[in-house]
């Protein structure tokens, strides 16, 4: 592990701490293109944690601080997410897989950040998860099942029964998405759960939400997974 710290960031506003744990892709061409980027006091953007495609990890902002990284959206109702969390970013363009040597790095600072804030798995999400709108990182290729293995994330389990269709976005929501219009949630929602499903949402989909939304929404019970 290395630190180069980044001059962007400040404090986390009315004294939050950490609950939530957002995961990026660079959209560069380098890790050396992305770390200049990051601490560069003119773009004004940073993260806690940056990992090359070898799994280097550097430490760019002390987690207590809060990083440039989330911007604009909301999660589980929390809608200045740069002060509740922290941000990695994975040395990634966005249309290639993510290296072995990067998600096993990954996989150690995620355990090591969860234990130093109690952060638990259905907290850590992706940027295209609390900024539908605008996001797609960590994007399809991201192997979210392999963290939920591990309970670093979660994810569904098959359903009871079958759930109506028309509940999927009320699910969602309470999950922990933000209140936006259907078709960007179900894209945000199958970016993570469903990468190459296309067309009109499906009963399984609807299945998958509903469950989640049991197990880890807003006002459900905590539990692991």
């Amino acid at each position: 592990m290395t630190a180069l710290p980044s001059p962007n960031f400040s404090e986390r506003r009315g004294g939050a701490r950490p609950s939530i744990i957002v995961i990026h892709y660079t959209a560069m061409e380098s890790c050396a293109a992305a770390r200049a980027r990051l601490c560069d006091p003119q773009a004004e953007v940073s993260a806690h944690w940056l990992i090359s495609r070898k799994g280097e990890v550097e430490a760019l902002v002390e987690e207590s601080m809060r990083a440039w990284h989330a911007g604009a959206g909301e999660w589980a109702g929390l809608t200045d997410v740069n002060s509740h969390s922290i941000g990695i970013e994975l040395d990634n363009r966005g249309s290639e897989p993510f290296p072995e040597p990067q998600m096993a790095a990954l996989e150690d600072t995620l355990r090591g950040v969860m234990a130093r804030w109690a952060i638990p798995a259905h907290r850590v999400i992706g940027h295209s998860d609390m900024a539908p709108d605008r996001k797609t990182d960590p994007g399809a290729r991201f192997d979210w099942q392999r963290l939920a293995r591990q309970g670093l994330s979660v994810w569904p389990r098959a359903a009871a029964g079958p759930v109506p269709i028309g509940e999927f976005g009320a699910a969602v929501r309470r999950f922990g998405y933000p209140d936006l219009d259907e078709p960007l949630l179900l894209r945000a929602f199958r970016l993570r759960f469903c990468p190459w499903a296309e067309g009109p949402l499906r009963p399984h989909e609807a299945a998958m939400a509903a469950d989640l939304a049991l197990r880890f929404g807003v006002d459900a019970p905590r539990r692991e997974a």
